[in-house]
């Protein structure tokens, strides 16, 4: 995969990736994540579009200031990552938190957002799994420290980047690499501010139903894995219904990277969803 750029936002150094020519995907990863979620998708869909990787502020090797992450304020910072870069407009691929934030996104900047590919989507309903839950959960600072210390950290790493070259329980290992960000103070900080924006002990807090109106003016894919533990694929279907026109893929052999998990399919639906729709942004309606 393509090696990390640096590029200032708004006094940020953030890092992302970009790779290949023509038209433009903007992929977006999960909470806890980083670019080198996409790294199995990324050179396959770079064959054909440039695809564009962040990493969100306050994740992976970008700055992590104390700031704005809930879903409208990283929609406000996509939009403006956009214009560091000079891209106008994109097809936004969000995955889990990610795809939070492209729904928002075409919200909020619906001038600017061409299609929406919504992997494993949280934000939808709200069933959640229970270690998220905990997680946002008050105190949730003073524990996490002591279950992600540095040597953890640097033991899930390394098992992480066993199984995923030995290609062995992809899903396992991202999980593994997600785990380990959370050793470093500001990346947990960070964690927990965005964590907290959107989750609760209940489950989601935020509900993007009410503003599926908006995306139903665009071409809308769901892909979601059927084995998917931490948002259940009920969500997809779920939005699927609420969005008459929308393409729904579920994958049997996936969780909730299905993107790591079955690149190839994954790349086969996007690839097939691109070329037979046509690229548009949302009305903006007046009043």
């Amino acid at each position: 995969m393509t090696e990390t750029m640096y590029l200032d936002v708004n006094g940020d150094r953030i890092a992302y990736r970009d790779e290949g020519a023509g038209e433009i995907l903007l992929l977006v990863h999960g909470m806890a994540g980083s670019s080198q979620t996409w790294r199995e998708l990324i050179p396959r869909l770079a064959r054909d579009y440039r695809v564009i990787a962040p990493d969100l502020l306050g994740h992976g090797n970008s700055d992590k200031p104390n700031g704005d992450y809930s879903l409208g304020g990283y929609a406000v910072w996509l939009r403006d990552f956009m214009d560091a870069l000079g891209v106008p407009r994109a097809t936004v691929i969000g995955q889990s938190l990610g795809a939070g934030i492209a729904m928002q996104f075409a919200y909020q900047h619906r001038q600017r957002c061409e299609r929406l590919i919504l992997i494993g989507g949280s934000g939808l309903e709200a069933e959640l799994s229970l270690p998220l839950r905990l997680l946002s959960a008050p105190g949730a600072e003073l524990v996490l420290p002591m279950v992600a210390p540095a040597p953890v950290r640097d033991v899930a790493k390394l098992v992480g980047s066993v199984l995923s070259s030995a290609g062995l329980h992809p899903a396992g290992g991202e999980l593994w690499n997600t785990y380990a960000s959370l050793s470093d103070g500001a990346s947990r900080a960070a964690f927990l501010r965005a964590a907290r924006s959107v989750v609760d002990y209940r489950g989601q807090a935020v509900n993007a139903m009410s503003q599926l109106h908006i995306a139903a003016q665009l071409p809308v894919l769901l892909i979601w894995g059927e084995r998917d533990w931490v948002v259940p694929v009920s969500h997809g279907h779920a939005a699927h219904r609420a969005l008459p026109g929308s393409r729904l893929t579920v994958l049997a052999d996936a969780g909730h990277f299905p993107h790591v998990q079955t690149p190839d399919a994954v790349t086969a639906v996007v690839r097939d969803f691109i070329e037979t729709t046509e690229r548009r942004s949302a009305r903006v309606t007046r009043c």
